[in-house]
Protein backbone atom coordinates (compact mmCIF):
# COMPACT_ATOMS: atom_id res chain seq x y z
CA UNK A 1 0.00 0.00 0.00
CA UNK A 2 1.24 3.50 -0.76
CA UNK A 3 1.83 5.88 2.09
CA UNK A 4 -0.54 8.82 2.68
CA UNK A 5 2.25 11.05 1.38
CA UNK A 6 2.37 9.34 -2.00
CA UNK A 7 -1.04 8.63 -3.45
CA UNK A 8 -1.04 8.18 -7.19
CA UNK A 9 -3.84 9.28 -9.51
CA UNK A 10 -4.19 8.36 -13.18
CA UNK A 11 -6.54 10.59 -15.16
CA UNK A 12 -8.23 9.69 -18.46
CA UNK A 13 -9.42 12.50 -20.73
CA UNK A 14 -10.73 13.18 -24.22
CA UNK A 15 -10.96 16.95 -24.51
CA UNK A 16 -9.92 20.28 -23.03
CA UNK A 17 -9.04 18.83 -19.65
CA UNK A 18 -10.50 21.54 -17.44
CA UNK A 19 -11.39 18.94 -14.82
CA UNK A 20 -7.91 17.48 -15.13
CA UNK A 21 -6.63 20.99 -14.41
CA UNK A 22 -8.74 21.12 -11.26
CA UNK A 23 -7.05 17.92 -10.08
CA UNK A 24 -3.58 19.15 -11.04
CA UNK A 25 -4.16 22.38 -9.12
CA UNK A 26 -5.48 20.54 -6.06
CA UNK A 27 -2.87 17.77 -5.95
CA UNK A 28 -0.58 18.11 -2.95
CA UNK A 29 -2.66 20.91 -1.43
CA UNK A 30 -4.99 20.68 1.56
CA UNK A 31 -7.71 19.65 -0.91
CA UNK A 32 -5.76 16.53 -1.99
CA UNK A 33 -2.98 16.14 0.58
CA UNK A 34 -0.13 13.87 -0.42
CA UNK A 35 -1.67 13.11 -3.80
CA UNK A 36 -0.22 13.57 -7.25
CA UNK A 37 -1.31 12.92 -10.80
CA UNK A 38 1.23 10.42 -12.13
CA UNK A 39 -0.17 9.84 -15.62
CA UNK A 40 -2.63 11.33 -18.08
CA UNK A 41 -4.09 9.14 -20.82
CA UNK A 42 -6.21 10.35 -23.73
CA UNK A 43 -8.13 8.59 -26.47
CA UNK A 44 -7.81 11.69 -28.66
CA UNK A 45 -4.47 12.94 -29.92
CA UNK A 46 -5.71 16.54 -30.22
CA UNK A 47 -7.03 16.76 -26.65
CA UNK A 48 -5.85 20.01 -25.08
CA UNK A 49 -5.66 18.22 -21.76
CA UNK A 50 -2.41 16.65 -23.02
CA UNK A 51 -0.92 20.15 -23.11
CA UNK A 52 -2.10 20.73 -19.55
CA UNK A 53 -0.32 17.54 -18.51
CA UNK A 54 2.86 18.64 -20.29
CA UNK A 55 2.75 22.05 -18.60
CA UNK A 56 2.43 20.33 -15.23
CA UNK A 57 5.30 17.93 -15.95
CA UNK A 58 3.01 14.89 -15.88
CA UNK A 59 3.68 12.02 -18.32
CA UNK A 60 0.99 11.56 -20.94
CA UNK A 61 0.11 9.00 -23.58
CA UNK A 62 -2.54 8.54 -26.26
CA UNK A 63 -4.43 5.43 -27.33
CA UNK A 64 -7.16 6.10 -29.90
CA UNK A 65 -9.64 3.34 -30.65
CA UNK A 66 -10.17 3.65 -34.42
CA UNK A 67 -6.48 3.99 -35.39
CA UNK A 68 -5.58 1.13 -33.06
CA UNK A 69 -8.21 -1.18 -34.58
CA UNK A 70 -7.03 -0.29 -38.09
CA UNK A 71 -3.44 -1.06 -37.13
CA UNK A 72 -4.44 -4.38 -35.54
CA UNK A 73 -6.77 -6.24 -37.95
CA UNK A 74 -8.79 -8.88 -36.19
CA UNK A 75 -8.56 -7.13 -32.84
CA UNK A 76 -11.68 -6.08 -30.97
CA UNK A 77 -12.86 -3.24 -28.78
CA UNK A 78 -12.31 -5.55 -25.81
CA UNK A 79 -8.69 -6.02 -26.89
CA UNK A 80 -8.33 -2.24 -26.93
CA UNK A 81 -9.89 -1.96 -23.47
CA UNK A 82 -7.54 -4.64 -22.16
CA UNK A 83 -4.51 -2.75 -23.46
CA UNK A 84 -5.89 0.48 -22.02
CA UNK A 85 -6.14 -1.23 -18.62
CA UNK A 86 -2.49 -2.32 -18.85
CA UNK A 87 -1.47 1.25 -19.68
CA UNK A 88 -3.50 2.60 -16.77
CA UNK A 89 -1.94 0.17 -14.29
CA UNK A 90 1.52 1.18 -15.50
CA UNK A 91 0.49 4.82 -15.04
CA UNK A 92 1.07 4.62 -11.30
CA UNK A 93 4.73 5.07 -12.16
CA UNK A 94 4.05 7.21 -15.23
CA UNK A 95 4.99 4.33 -17.54
CA UNK A 96 1.88 4.04 -19.71
CA UNK A 97 3.81 4.95 -22.85
CA UNK A 98 6.21 2.05 -22.27
CA UNK A 99 3.28 -0.38 -22.35
CA UNK A 100 1.81 1.21 -25.47
CA UNK A 101 5.16 1.34 -27.26
CA UNK A 102 5.70 -2.36 -26.57
CA UNK A 103 2.21 -3.12 -27.90
CA UNK A 104 2.91 -1.15 -31.07
CA UNK A 105 6.04 -3.24 -31.58
CA UNK A 106 4.16 -6.46 -30.90
CA UNK A 107 6.18 -7.21 -27.78
CA UNK A 108 5.35 -7.64 -24.14
CA UNK A 109 6.09 -4.68 -21.92
CA UNK A 110 9.41 -4.89 -20.11
CA UNK A 111 7.95 -2.99 -17.18
CA UNK A 112 7.68 -5.06 -14.02
CA UNK A 113 6.56 -2.39 -11.60
CA UNK A 114 5.93 -3.62 -8.04
CA UNK A 115 2.45 -3.54 -6.56
CA UNK A 116 3.30 -0.35 -4.66
CA UNK A 117 3.61 1.43 -8.02
CA UNK A 118 -0.01 0.83 -8.96
CA UNK A 119 -2.36 3.81 -9.08
CA UNK A 120 -4.41 4.45 -5.97
CA UNK A 121 -7.24 5.81 -8.09
CA UNK A 122 -8.26 6.17 -11.73
CA UNK A 123 -10.38 9.20 -12.63
CA UNK A 124 -12.36 9.43 -15.87
CA UNK A 125 -12.56 13.19 -16.37
CA UNK A 126 -14.47 13.78 -19.58
CA UNK A 127 -13.28 10.49 -21.04
CA UNK A 128 -15.57 9.86 -24.01
CA UNK A 129 -15.20 6.12 -24.26
CA UNK A 130 -17.48 3.56 -22.64
CA UNK A 131 -15.23 1.11 -20.82
CA UNK A 132 -16.08 -2.59 -20.69
CA UNK A 133 -15.31 -5.50 -18.38
CA UNK A 134 -12.10 -5.98 -20.36
CA UNK A 135 -10.96 -2.67 -18.85
CA UNK A 136 -12.60 -2.87 -15.44
CA UNK A 137 -11.79 -6.48 -14.50
CA UNK A 138 -7.97 -6.07 -14.45
CA UNK A 139 -8.29 -2.96 -12.31
CA UNK A 140 -10.64 -4.71 -9.89
CA UNK A 141 -8.20 -7.59 -9.55
CA UNK A 142 -5.46 -5.08 -8.79
CA UNK A 143 -7.64 -3.29 -6.22
CA UNK A 144 -7.63 -0.02 -8.17
CA UNK A 145 -10.95 1.88 -8.05
CA UNK A 146 -12.26 3.81 -11.06
CA UNK A 147 -14.52 6.85 -10.81
CA UNK A 148 -16.27 8.98 -13.41
CA UNK A 149 -17.59 12.52 -13.57
CA UNK A 150 -21.06 12.83 -15.14
CA UNK A 151 -23.03 16.10 -15.51
CA UNK A 152 -26.40 14.80 -14.35
CA UNK A 153 -28.13 13.51 -11.24
CA UNK A 154 -28.20 9.76 -10.55
CA UNK A 155 -30.47 7.83 -12.97
CA UNK A 156 -31.18 11.00 -14.98
CA UNK A 157 -29.74 11.61 -18.45
CA UNK A 158 -27.26 8.76 -18.59
CA UNK A 159 -24.78 8.90 -21.46
CA UNK A 160 -23.98 11.70 -23.89
CA UNK A 161 -25.36 15.26 -24.06
CA UNK A 162 -26.62 15.15 -20.47
CA UNK A 163 -26.52 18.93 -20.02
CA UNK A 164 -28.31 19.60 -23.29
CA UNK A 165 -30.99 17.04 -22.55
CA UNK A 166 -31.58 18.52 -19.09
CA UNK A 167 -31.78 22.04 -20.51
CA UNK A 168 -34.31 20.98 -23.15
CA UNK A 169 -36.38 19.13 -20.54
CA UNK A 170 -36.49 22.32 -18.46
CA UNK A 171 -37.65 24.32 -21.47
CA UNK A 172 -40.59 21.98 -22.08
CA UNK A 173 -41.47 21.63 -18.40
CA UNK A 174 -40.58 17.97 -17.97
CA UNK A 175 -37.44 18.34 -15.83
CA UNK A 176 -38.14 16.91 -12.37
CA UNK A 177 -38.19 19.70 -9.76
CA UNK A 178 -36.53 22.00 -12.30
CA UNK A 179 -33.13 20.69 -11.26
CA UNK A 180 -30.25 18.95 -12.94
CA UNK A 181 -26.86 18.36 -11.36
CA UNK A 182 -23.46 16.74 -11.38
CA UNK A 183 -22.21 13.53 -9.84
CA UNK A 184 -19.04 11.54 -9.48
CA UNK A 185 -19.73 7.82 -9.30
CA UNK A 186 -17.94 4.51 -9.19
CA UNK A 187 -17.56 3.00 -12.65
CA UNK A 188 -19.32 -0.26 -13.46
CA UNK A 189 -20.27 -1.89 -16.74
CA UNK A 190 -23.65 -0.11 -16.85
CA UNK A 191 -23.12 3.42 -18.15
CA UNK A 192 -23.36 6.09 -15.43
CA UNK A 193 -25.07 3.68 -13.00
CA UNK A 194 -22.28 3.07 -10.49
CA UNK A 195 -22.69 4.07 -6.84
CA UNK A 196 -22.62 7.87 -6.45
CA UNK A 197 -19.76 9.29 -4.40
CA UNK A 198 -20.61 13.00 -4.54
CA UNK A 199 -23.82 14.50 -5.93
CA UNK A 200 -24.57 18.20 -6.35
CA UNK A 201 -27.90 19.61 -7.54
CA UNK A 202 -27.94 22.54 -9.97
CA UNK A 203 -31.28 24.38 -10.33
CA UNK A 204 -32.11 25.50 -13.85
CA UNK A 205 -33.04 29.16 -14.35
CA UNK A 206 -35.74 30.75 -16.46
CA UNK A 207 -34.34 32.46 -19.54
CA UNK A 208 -30.92 30.85 -19.15
CA UNK A 209 -29.20 29.72 -22.33
CA UNK A 210 -27.71 26.27 -22.74
CA UNK A 211 -24.25 27.84 -22.75
CA UNK A 212 -24.92 29.60 -19.45
CA UNK A 213 -26.11 26.37 -17.85
CA UNK A 214 -23.02 24.58 -19.18
CA UNK A 215 -20.80 27.21 -17.56
CA UNK A 216 -22.46 26.74 -14.17
CA UNK A 217 -22.32 22.95 -14.49
CA UNK A 218 -18.61 23.05 -15.31
CA UNK A 219 -17.91 25.19 -12.25
CA UNK A 220 -19.56 22.56 -10.08
CA UNK A 221 -17.67 19.78 -11.87
CA UNK A 222 -14.34 21.38 -10.96
CA UNK A 223 -15.34 21.34 -7.30
CA UNK A 224 -16.80 17.88 -6.92
CA UNK A 225 -14.19 16.02 -8.95
CA UNK A 226 -11.67 17.11 -6.32
CA UNK A 227 -14.07 16.34 -3.47
CA UNK A 228 -14.81 12.84 -4.78
CA UNK A 229 -11.15 12.12 -5.45
CA UNK A 230 -10.30 13.07 -1.88
CA UNK A 231 -13.10 10.87 -0.55
CA UNK A 232 -11.95 7.84 -2.55
CA UNK A 233 -8.33 8.26 -1.47
CA UNK A 234 -9.44 8.53 2.14
CA UNK A 235 -11.45 5.32 1.80
CA UNK A 236 -8.31 3.49 0.69
CA UNK A 237 -6.52 4.63 3.83
CA UNK A 238 -9.23 3.36 6.21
Amino acid sequence: MTSPADRRIVVLISGSGSNLQALLDAAGSSSLPGARVTQVLSNRKAAYGLERAKNAGVPSATLSLSPWLKAHPGSSRDDYDGLLAQAVLAGGEGKSEEVLAAAREGAASSSSAPATALPDLVVLAGFMHIVSSAFLAPLRRAGVPVINLHPALPTQFDGVDAIGRAWRAFQDGTLKDGKTGVMVHEVIEEVDRGAPIVVREVPCREGESLEELETRIHQVEHEIIVEATREMLQRKQR
